[in-house]
């Protein structure tokens, strides 16, 4: 099962006391700033959880698995997720 953004808010909403629409917008501004960090290249690190960090991936060769067509692939920006140790811990069940 895959954790949305409506049951983000609805957490929110049944956790904190605020209505749905002060919920969404909080949710919506975290996200946001998420975002932003990551268009700055910054990490995001949540104590606890884990970070986020954008990476640089270079140009490289690649190939068409259907065709076997060689491909160049551009250089390019991807976020990667490391866990942290509570986390890891909690995940199996420790």
């Amino acid at each position: 099962m895959a954790l949305t953004k409506t049951d983000i808010v609805n957490q929110l909403y049944l956790n904190t006391g605020y209505n749905k629409a002060k919920s969404y917008q909080i949710t919506e501004t975290l996200l946001e700033i998420i975002k932003h960090c990551f268009e700055s290249r910054d990490d995001v690190l949540v104590s606890g959880f884990g970070k986020f960090c954008v990476k640089e991936k270079h140009a490289r060769k690649g190939r068409n698995p259907a065709t076997g067509e060689s491909a160049l692939l551009p250089a390019r920006r991807v976020v990667t997720f490391n866990c942290s140790g509570c986390l890891r811990e909690r995940v199996n069940g420790k």
